[in-house]
């Protein structure tokens, strides 16, 4: 949105124009340094280990000493993995250049990470940590307080490109308890709740003052296996758990209905790239049994590491995958976990754990990188698979539309049926309870978008 044109000059470079007159929170004009800087070293890259450094560059300084948390580096390498520079053609003009070809630059331009940031608010913080806290950006509200743990205060920028935002300020607040949420909506207290379960929302809508917004998004929840346990590095084991989770059932009990099991791990939004044919792994019992067999299980145990409802109905949603996998015979023993350090991090024991993955763009290329280098799924060491990343590249840059199909193809068969990095459960609903009167839209997404486009009749 920053750009009005763009073009490509070779299959490793997109040539960017600028907007004019885009003023940042900070009242200043944004430059094409302000995006040569968003890209620069010490704001994404500077971190990174020692022979990927030479890699990643950009045509600005800014800075000295802030250095980005690992987390913020590590996103950056998902988002961008080959990114090479960020080149300053003249005050309207930038170019960005990838280190390999990829036809999937402009998906991955929308990301978050693609926001443009003013360099000068950056100098001026004293850490990384306190620019992160506030930064200046260009979007159409601005940071006016942020309390960790507690809340964040957004008031309108005024001077934005599109014209003055349709609200004045807005301020998010964190209630984890959902009775208190739906309290407090009710009450007046707020007016929006999110995160709704589906058994919830009959109670809002008997409210005449309240309704209720949403439905599924473009996200998947998943079941992720790790394959250094060692009944789970047995491939026929985790094909057997997928085929004796019933998840129509979670569908039909816990989401009322209002979402759907997926084809495997896509999203009709990919439009060409999308396998129409392809299905979730069956719910059959007898061929659980099979593959048990097969594998010569005896009913060793295996640990399913789980949060406390970190995801919408996440409990329920396992003591159905429980019930299942119980009668297959497999012996699934939950540990609950306080957060993903104890889920994700490198330890003797790891067995399966819940996650999601999201269509951030509308290309295979978006939700599987996990599956590949650089990934989370295959960062922590859950698995890994040789010839994931010849098949990942491969997606990547080929421009062919039949062959990129096959190779997704067979990049989502290696992945989901012959050696499983995780099996699909359902297509994530996003729900949110609101005021009746207030004319705002949900997205296909967890965000809730206050722009003009999301908010009117």
């Amino acid at each position: 949105m920053l750009a009005t044109s763009w073009r490509r000059v070779d299959p490793r470079t997109i040539e960017l124009t600028l907007r004019e007159g885009v003023v940042m929170h900070d009242g200043r004009t944004m430059e094409a340094e302000d995006v040569a800087f968003t890209f620069s070293q010490e704001r994404m890259w500077t971190g990174l280990p020692a022979d990927n450094r030479g890699l990643f560059a950009s045509t600005t300084s800014g800075a000295a000493g802030k250095t980005p948390p690992p987390e913020a580096v590590a996103i950056s390498r998902a988002h961008y993995p080959n990114f090479e520079k960020l080149q300053v053609v003249d005050r309207s003009t930038v170019r960005f250049v990838n280190a390999v070809p990829d036809v999937t630059l402009e998906g991955r331009l929308t990301r978050t990470t693609g926001a443009v940031f003013s360099r000068a608010a950056f100098a001026a913080a004293a850490t990384w940590l306190d620019w992160a806290r506030a930064p200046v950006g260009t979007g159409p509200y601005r940071i006016a307080r942020y309390r960790v743990g507690q809340d964040l205060l957004l008031e309108a920028h005024d001077r934005h490109w599109a014209g003055r935002p349709p609200l004045k300020s807005i301020r998010f607040v964190e209630v984890p308890d959902v009775a208190a949420r739906v309290a407090g909506l009710l009450a007046g207290d707020w007016d929006f709740v999110c995160d709704m379960p589906p058994d919830q929302i009959p109670g809002i809508e008997r409210s005449p003052r309240h309704q209720v917004v949403g439905g599924p998004i473009n996200n998947n929840r998943i079941i992720v296996w790790d394959k250094t346990h060692p009944v789970l590095a047995n491939p026929l084991v985790r094909r057997a758990m997928s085929h004796s989770i019933d998840r129509q059932a979670i569908v039909d009990s816990l989401w009322g209905g209002r979402t759907a099991v997926p084809r495997g791990l896509q999203w009709e939004v990919y439009g060409d790239m999308y396998l129409a044919d392809w299905e979730a792994p069956r719910f059959e019992i007898a061929e659980a049994r099979r593959l048990l067999r097969e594998a010569n299980y005896r009913g060793e145990p295996i640990p399913y590491q789980l949060l406390n409802n970190y995801y919408t109905a996440q409990v329920a949603s396992s003591q159905i995958l429980v019930e299942g996998w119980r009668q297959a015979g497999l012996n699934v023993q939950i540990e609950m976990k306080e957060n993903w350090g104890q889920i994700l991090g490198r330890f003797p024991g790891r067995g399966l754990c819940d996650n999601s993955n999201t269509a951030s763009f509308n290309d295979p290329v978006a939700p599987m990188s996990v599956y590949g280098p650089g990934g989370q799924t295959w960062a922590s060491g859950q698995w890994q698979n040789a010839e994931a990343p010849t098949l990942l590249d491969a997606l990547q840059v080929e421009p062919d539309l039949a062959k990129r199909r096959a190779t997704f193809r067979r990049l989502i068969t290696l992945t989901e049926r012959e050696d499983p990095a995780y099996t699909v459960l359902f297509q994530t609903a996003a729900f949110t309870g609101k005021r009746r009167d207030l004319p705002w839209q949900a997205g296909k997404s967890f965000a809730m978008d206050f722009t003009a486009r999301n908010w009117g009749a």
